[in-house]
């Protein structure tokens, strides 16, 4: 057995003109990364202050940078398929071979879901939550850093299965009996399913360290009928993660005991059958969908209520229809198994169940509505993403419950119908909603303003781009045109798929824009300060604190009297109040741990891809030992001192423009 296991220079596509000069691009772009970092001499303040920082506020931003670079690979992908679709019409070839496109075809559905989306409305709500809920931390600091590096490990063995070797061939949902050793005898369908376990841990232990942070950490005062409706999104989404994520960890689980060690779960033959993974996939996959939109529900519950000025109208009808989509999210995903070959009554049975969910989804949209009715909205870019979704959505959703008529889906599921269906409920839906969530944010976070005009303008590329690349697709739904196709040679689709690369052009230019955006915001952040801490006149918690947050978040916790906290603060006087004295802080210490045992698994993760038998056991033995070490050492925790307190207390109070003496007596 070689000592490398599988891995060979054959594993390098020199032959792609393609990957090599995406992999010349990276590695320059890595080399000045490093060059910069060394001579701003910056490696100290990222290794002790972001890497292996437990401030759930840095994590946030860390898991939205991962985001953001994953948004730029899986956009990528993106781009050359509709590229490909354009060119390849009529019989033609088109400029991607069919074993290159169908990987891109995988990475792209992987990525903007589990690397993309997740990441970023898990930073959105590392970011929010505990500030929102007057908590000075997550449950679990350390485990919070430690289920960002397990994504970023799954991240990175799907960045290196672009130069190693290859990606999965078989689609994001990796069906058998193509996911079969037998069919997809390469390494590709390993990346996936090593990658996937990673990122599902770290995602699993979040899940279980926000349920625990909101029933047991809320401040003094906050029942769970005064939560705000974004930390009620995130606790049903963290519900539903903690119910669907073991699912997708044991079916994955069993299809790497069918590849590695020749069992037959989902093989054609000994007892095997294929669908029930299709079953077990779709139990964790479709509650997935509403765990990454029901936050962005919350994100614009919290956005609408903000620039109205107003109380969100039906704050009790928004946290049950939120449960109600929850709930529902584990009885519609049905409909991929028991509606194949069922009877009448069932197929009927699970259509209903799967429109009814559009109800409490309804519900939502008319409680915006209202909440807007006669309130003086502010057209800030975070409410220009909310209505764009409220438009793009409904149609989403119209076009969804379509589908649920089962004799229409037989028609139109295997069309671009469902393609289309799908991006715009996750793109209207679940994108819209984090990056106005990330506008909203955004001072809070990193204590400047972004730039509004850069900022309005991307959204219109977005939501141009959006309309001209997906409606397209309804049409050649209509049309006849099936998914996973990568030529045609139908002439009547050709101008719908031409209109369609397009639009995906358009949306380059709305996420260039917001990568100029950040870079210009950045540079003039001295200009655009947030010194208040309060830039929207906002109703919740998290805006009681500087921009950005005291490492501590609150000098005192809270005393909660009113759904909209902070408001009912600054209405009754007694927002920005300073004690008589300050009580010392109980905070934990940054740790190494985190990146130690994550790397320590990714590298078992590449090892086992490559059964490089050495490699595995020294990555297993690693993180096990680093576990252990993390279990052992007790030098965890410190506290801040109230001298360090009141001078951190001060400096804000004076940005703020209240003068505070000691006896907690406030003038303007």
């Amino acid at each position: 057995m070689s000592l490398l296991g599988n891995l060979s220079l054959d594993a390098i596509p020199f032959h792609e003109p393609i990957i090599m000069g995406t992999l010349v691009v990276v590695g320059i772009a890595g080399i000045a990364l490093v060059i910069a970092l060394t001579a701003y001499k910056k490696w100290g303040v990222l290794w002790h202050d972001w890497l292996t920082s437990v401030d759930h506020k840095r994590i946030g931003v860390m898991y939205i940078v991962l985001a953001l670079i994953m948004l730029i690979r899986g956009f990528s992908d993106a781009i050359m398929m509709r590229a490909q679709l354009a060119m390849a019409t009529s019989g033609a070839e088109g400029y991607l071979p069919p074993e290159h496109y169908d990987q891109i075809f995988t990475a792209h559905g992987v990525i903007m879901i589990m690397f993309m989306a997740m990441p970023f409305m898990i930073g959105l709500m590392n970011i929010a939550l505990p500030l929102q809920i007057g908590a000075r931390d997550v449950a679990f600091p350390f485990l919070n850093n430690l289920s960002f590096w397990f994504s970023a490990g799954g991240a990175v063995l799907i960045n290196l299965s672009l130069g190693l070797g290859e990606f999965a061939k078989t689609g994001w949902m990796a069906y058998p009996p193509l996911s079969e050793l037998s069919f997809s005898p390469g390494v590709g369908v390993d990346y996936y399913i090593w990658a996937l376990q990673i990122s599902g841990i770290g995602t699993l232990l979040t899940g279980v360290n926000f349920l625990v942070t909101v029933f047991k950490m809320r401040a003094p005062g906050m029942k769970l009928m005064d939560m705000p409706i974004f930390t009620w999104t995130c606790t049903w989404a963290n519900i539903l993660i903690v119910a669907s994520f073991p699912i997708l960890t044991a079916v994955l689980g069993l299809l790497t005991l069918d590849r590695y060690l020749d069992f037959h779960f989902f093989t054609n033959d000994a007892g095997g059958n294929a669908m029930m993974y299709i079953n077990l996939f779709w139990a964790w996959g479709h509650p997935e969908v509403y765990i990454l939109i029901l936050p962005a529900f919350g994100i614009f519950s919290e956005v609408i209520s903000t620039f109205t000025g107003k109380r969100l109208f039906g704050y009790k009808s928004m946290v049950w229809a939120s449960g109600a989509i929850s709930i529902l999210g584990f009885i519609v995903w049905l409909h991929h198994f028991f509606t194949m070959g069922s009877s009448a009554n069932v197929n009927a049975f699970f259509g209903i169940m799967t429109m009814i969910i559009a109800v409490p989804t309804g519900v939502k949209l008319f409680n915006w509505l209202f909440t807007m009715y006669r309130g003086r909205l502010r057209l800030a870019v975070p409410v220009l993403w909310t209505l764009g979704f409220m438009v793009t959505f409904t149609i989403g959703g119209m076009t969804g419950v379509l589908l649920a008529v089962p004799g229409a889906d037989y028609v139109l599921h295997n069309s671009l119908f469902l393609i289309a269906h799908f991006h715009n409920t996750i793109i209207g839906g679940a994108v819209f909603g984090y990056l106005a969530g990330f506008a909203y944010w955004f001072p809070k976070a990193m204590g400047f303003h972004l730039n509004e005009r850069l900022g309005k303008a991307s959204f219109w590329c977005w939501q141009v781009g959006f309309y001209v690349a997906f409606m397209p697709l309804y049409v050649l739904g209509f049309l006849g045109m099936t998914r996973r196709l990568n030529h045609t040679n139908n002439p009547s689709w050709n101008l719908w798929l031409y209109i369609a690369a397009v639009g995906a052009v358009i949306i380059l230019v709305g996420i260039v824009l917001q990568f100029v955006q950040l870079y210009l915001s950045f540079r003039q952040r001295e200009d655009n300060k947030d010194l208040t801490g309060d830039p929207w006149n906002g109703h919740t918690l998290e805006w009681a604190t500087a921009s950005p947050p005291q490492f501590y978040n609150f000098a005192e916790l809270p005393q909660v009297h009113d759904i909209d906290a902070f408001t009912d603060m600054k209405e009754q006087g007694t927002a920005y109040q300073r004690p008589e004295r300050y009580a010392p802080i109980h905070m934990p210490k940054n740790t190494p741990y985190g990146i130690l045992i994550a790397g320590a698994t990714t590298v078992f993760g590449f090892a086992a891809v490559w059964h490089i038998g050495w490699l595995a056991a020294l990555g297993l033995v690693g993180s096990v030992a680093f576990y252990l070490m993390r279990a052992y050492d007790n030098d965890v925790d410190y506290f801040v001192q109230p001298e360090e307190i009141e001078r951190i207390e001060s400096a804000h109070l004076e940005q703020v423009g209240v003068k505070a003496d000691r006896t907690g007596e406030v003038t303007a």
